[in-house]
């Protein structure tokens, strides 16, 4: 059984991914195997993958015979993993150096807490890499681990599946999956913080995230971007269906109205003469 399961999945990002196993296969970690689920890909994702695979044993080739979608593609990924921790990656992404053995380190000392939050920079095509804005939410004083309501400013971070390890057993135990569409990372990442017995944090940048001049789905003008007010619908249903978690109601509250906020203001994310029915929806939300 390998410390970590790296989940990477693969759609149309032939010119990164390379570059993302590499980051993780090269760690000075060994402990782990790398789950690249190829989410039937129509470039050369998939036989990026078997030549990997070949080379190396620690990886797992997964073939999906029709597009899933990121969330339903991390799913084949957890279904194949048999790691402690799970690590999810996307494929455009690198693991900075070192990064795993900071993480292991950090989960040993803090009691092997069921989720361990990390730090990020946003790397640009120009060079510039720039740090997480939010990283004081992951300052290592005081107590660890801990419990959401201790450090409630961990909602503020940005709520996405890569930049956390999950204990495995915490993660099956608790059913946890990635819903379909778009901004499938809001459903994951809320309950999972609000759920989680023990939170520790490393106040290190593990993960380099790529911003992309285009290509990024979140940075494409789609219909998708309405997605995202199912995903809301998902996050407090999931609160309605757990009544300890109702005090929660007022932040989450205030991260959705945020977060459409982002996604209006946007340029180039919804579709010119959509932005009133995109408002109609928040309004009802609200």
């Amino acid at each position: 059984m390998p410390r970590f399961s790296v989940i990477v999945p693969a759609y149309k990002v032939q010119a990164y991914l390379s570059e993302c196993l590499d980051s993780v296969l090269s760690q000075s970690y060994p402990d782990l195997e790398v789950i690249a689920v190829d989410d039937c890909s129509p470039d050369a994702c998939g036989a990026i993958i078997d030549e990997y695979a070949a080379r190396d044993t620690r990886v797992k080739p997964v073939h999906l015979a029709e597009n899933q979608g990121l969330g339903r593609a991390r799913n084949a990924g957890m279904a194949e993993a048999s790691g402690d921790y799970l690590v999810f990656l996307d494929s455009d992404d690198t693991l900075t150096p070192d990064a795993l053995r900071a993480v292991a380190d950090r989960i040993k000392e803090s009691g092997e807490p069921d989720v361990l939050v990390y730090d990020y920079a946003r790397t640009y095509w120009d060079g510039r890499t720039v740090r997480n804005q939010l990283s004081t939410q992951l300052t290592e004083e005081g107590p660890a681990p801990f419990r959401l309501a201790d450090r409630p400013g961990l909602l503020r971070v940005l709520m996405v599946a890569w930049n956390k390890a999950y204990r495995r057993e915490f993660v099956e135990a608790q059913g946890f999956a990635f819903p379909p569409g778009y901004y499938e990372d809001t459903p994951w990442t809320f309950p999972v913080l609000m759920t989680a017995e023990s939170i520790a944090t490393l106040d290190r940048v593990c993960v380099h995230y790529r911003q992309r001049r285009q290509g990024n789905i979140l940075g494409t003008t789609s219909r998708r971007h309405f997605d995202l007010f199912e995903q809301y619908d998902r996050v407090f249903a999931f609160v309605d269906e757990h009544p300890e978690l109702a005090a929660w109601r007022p932040e989450l509250f205030r991260r959705m109205i945020d977060h459409y906020a982002v996604v209006f203001t946007k340029r180039g994310r919804v579709a010119g003469g959509r932005h009133g029915d995109f408002l109609r929806l928040a309004r009802a939300h609200y």
